[in-house]
């Protein structure tokens, strides 16, 4: 499902957020650096742990290419405190409570489940290079595998 607007060339737009902490915090702060924006439906479902999970297991290769790691869900602080202690997540997570942020990306779309339409985030990680631009848009994502299929990606590109 490709729903985005968003594509690599555009810059990524600038938002505020509260993380896990309850720290503010926005993505014009990580000017000079590369970030993983990675949009997540929620905390502790099968798909969105293992995909939490692999980017975990790829964090030390992800951090030696100079890249940060950003979650975004609709989920509150609490249950991403409690998501990153169950599973020993070393990212800051980005509580999208008003679905604001996914908003801006374009990943806030009419989703179906069981015959039932709802609005959701439509899983999507865009790679954000230092100077706010978008290199890379996944929207189709390996959740057991997404690190490796960053990597991959951003390997041929190198």
């Amino acid at each position: 499902m490709k729903t985005t607007f968003l594509k690599p060339g555009d810059t990524a737009p600038d938002f505020t957020a509260v993380d896990q902490d309850g720290v503010e915090f926005s993505l014009s702060e990580y000017q000079g650096r590369a970030v993983v924006l990675y949009f997540y439906p929620k905390d502790n479902t099968t798909g969105c742990t293992e995909e939490a999970c692999s980017l975990r297991d790829g964090y030390t290769e992800l951090k030696q290419l100079g890249l940060d790691v950003i979650g975004v869900s609709p989920d509150s602080t609490r249950s991403h405190r409690s998501f990153i202690q169950k599973h020993s997540l070393p990212f800051r997570l980005a509580a999208d409570t008003d679905h604001r942020i996914a908003e801006l990306y374009g990943v806030w779309a009419e989703k179906s489940m069981y015959g039932k339409t709802y609005m959701g985030i439509v899983r999507t990680t865009f790679i954000i290079n230092g100077d706010r631009k978008i290199t890379h848009v996944f929207d189709k994502v390996n959740t057991k595998a997404h690190a490796m299929q960053i990597l991959e990606e951003l390997k041929k590109t190198l």
